[in-house]
């Protein structure tokens, strides 16, 4: 039993790392019906850059404000010059131009910062914690309170905001929004800034586990399973599907592993999703779309 409990607390920790990946998607999601595939790469960026800056000699605390200043013009110029002119394109259109622009990114973090690995030290040593006789790691515990802590402060914008209750008006009906006088720009302007930002603190955490490095990006593959699971119109979805990919890969691996071989961590969250396309394809807290014929 102790070892059933380490390994569901284990990855229920490790999901809200995935979580924190997803909301970066349903915030962008939500407000344009696009799906960004830049997210990793603005992830990777992020870490890079607050790296690079820490590596000049910045403390923490500055180079982690310049961080979220660069990651906040960064959303403004890609709102500016990508998606504003490609207002009422098709979402295959907006889709391509994420895919095109997650690789101009990466490129130009490249050519600006270099592509070796560099590590990443938070200042979190990732000791085990006992509870009793079931071990916890110290990292992933204040890593999922950090996500945690993300979660509720995008809870309280979203919800107790006028720019939630705009963010919520675009989502729900964007013709209706816009007859009301929202602005659909600065509501674009205002959700890549936050997904920016979003981006920064996962890029953070998964660099400081995995070092930063361009296979840093790759996290937000991971990020598909979880969006199909939780719906991609839900934040609440994409916490509840991260902490189910999380437990049930690590369950799986424990316990299914040894009996065909192990690997299993690497696919079993995409045939969970696979399952979930059958039997709820809008995810267990997405909008259901419903068209008439």
């Amino acid at each position: 039993m102790n070892f059933f409990l380490e390994t569901l607390i284990g990855g229920l920790l490790a999901g809200t790392l995935y979580s924190l990946v997803a909301i970066g998607f349903v915030l962008i999601y939500k407000a344009s019906g696009v799906f960004n595939f830049a997210q990793g790469a603005m992830l990777l960026f992020a870490a890079l850059t607050f790296v690079s800056l820490r590596e000049q000699g910045l403390s923490f605390a500055l180079a982690l404000v310049l961080t979220v200043l660069v990651m906040i013009v960064g959303a403004l110029l890609i709102e500016r010059l990508v998606l504003r002119p490609l207002v009422n394109r098709s979402q295959i259109t907006l889709f391509m131009a994420t895919l095109g622009l997650s690789f101009i990114i990466e490129g130009l973090a490249q050519g600006l910062m270099g592509a070796q690995v560099r590590a990443l030290d938070l200042g979190i040593e990732d000791v085990p914690l006992f509870v009793g006789e079931i071990m916890i790691s110290q990292f992933d515990l204040i890593a999922a309170g950090v996500s945690v802590l993300t979660v509720a402060v995008l809870a309280l914008l979203f919800n107790k905001t006028r720019v939630g209750v705009a963010l919520r008006a675009v989502a729900d009906d964007t013709r209706a929004a816009l007859s009301l006088g929202i602005n659909l720009n600065r509501i674009w302007q205002i959700v890549w800034a936050v997904a920016g930002v979003v981006g920064l603190v996962a890029g953070l955490l998964w660099g400081a586990r995995q070092g930063v490095q361009f296979s840093l990006s790759l996290v937000v593959l991971k990020a598909l399973p979880v969006l199909i699971i939780g719906g991609f119109t839900s934040i609440g979805g994409a916490i509840v599907g991260g902490l189910i990919v999380g437990a049930a890969e690590n369950l799986a691996e424990a316990y299914i592993g040894p009996l065909i071989g192990g690997g299993i961590t690497p696919w079993f969250a995409y045939f969970l999703a696979l399952i979930f396309l059958y039997i709820r394809p809008s995810g267990l807290f997405g909008d259901r779309i419903i068209e008439r014929v």
